[in-house]
């Protein structure tokens, strides 16, 4: 079976992953950003204003968010309450159905695929779930892998693709990747932006795969991607340039502040200096603000994720 297809079915299939019950939280198998606490949702939800007025104030304003899980990113956002709020009409994408039910307590509308027509198409860490290839370059052109009862082999690919790399290097070659944001753009959004780790497929060249190519289970590192299908979730790195348009290429460290996280961050020190001998939770909710934004834009940790925004 061709690696991408390995992965569609450890992810996606009838016993996958997200299928049997895999998630990200801190109950769940791995963390991201919208995990860390609400200041990531307090941010975007300012991003989301922003871009509100950029559209003219339409009501509905319509957000879809591609892999939406469990819907957390919805429910940040709603407690944040944004201006755009009482216009917010936020449609989440899920594939596993057990992940939908839940989201579907704070979206207004759950899909399997992405709509036709929306304002803005937001994802967080969805890109590098997508099924992806690998290939190696031979000295005849390229080989690619292959998982046969359980183990890797390579083989001749038959597709010649649109990059290259030098003498035994190996790539991922995002397809799948690159039609989700066709797809996404094709909706008409103003806007499309996704958050992930990534990098060239120039410099993914020059890496081990195994660098790249990762597995998760249990807030731990798995096993060879090809052990245990269903049991782990596997992701790559998001090789950028392969991906449709010219999206505009930030740190996640760089976007947050942008949207105005350091302000925020101010805020909550300014509360927890008010209310610090109170010790309650407003105060230490604000307390937490510190520490949240830290993990957020850490230069060696998320903040370093990259944001892709087509406009």
């Amino acid at each position: 079976m061709r690696f991408d297809r390995f992965v569609e079915e450890a992810l996606y299939g009838p016993l996958g992953f997200y299928t049997t019950g895999g998630r990200a939280g801190r109950h769940g198998d791995f963390l991201t950003a919208v995990d860390v606490g609400p200041l990531f949702g307090l941010v975007t939800a300012r991003a989301l204003d922003a871009w509100w007025r950029e559209a003219g104030c339409p009501r509905p304003f319509v957000v879809v968010e591609g892999g939406a899980g469990r819907g957390q990113w919805c429910r940040m956002i709603r407690a944040a309450e944004p201006e755009c709020g009482a216009a917010l009409t936020w449609v989440a994408v899920e594939r596993s159905e057990a992940l939908a039910a839940e989201a579907a307590t704070a979206a207004d509308e759950v899909v399997a695929e992405l709509p036709t027509s929306a304002h803005v198409v937001i994802a967080n860490e969805l890109l590098d779930n997508l099924p992806f290839r690998l290939l190696r370059r031979s000295p005849a052109g390229w080989d690619e892998l292959f998982v046969v009862d359980g183990e890797p082999v390579w083989a001749e690919c038959d597709e010649m693709p649109p990059f290259d790399a030098a003498l035994g290097a190996t790539v991922p070659w995002q397809q799948t990747a690159a039609a989700w944001v066709d797809e996404a753009l094709a909706t008409g959004a103003a806007r499309v932006v996704c958050l992930d780790y990534g990098d060239t497929t120039e410099t993914l060249a020059a890496r081990p795969w195994q660098e790249w190519v990762r597995t998760y289970a249990a807030h731990g590192h798995g096993t060879d991607p090809w052990r245990s299908p269903g049991r782990q979730d596997i992701t790559c790195e998001v090789a950028w340039d392969q991906l449709p348009g010219a999206p505009v290429v930030s740190t996640q460290a760089d976007w947050l502040r942008r949207h105005g996280i350091d302000a925020l961050v101010e805020e909550g020190r300014a509360v927890w200096q008010k209310r610090a001998h109170l010790g309650d939770l407003a105060a230490v909710a604000a307390r937490s603000r510190v520490g949240e934004a830290a993990a957020l834009t850490d230069p060696h940790g998320m903040g370093a994720f990259l944001v892709l925004e087509w406009h």
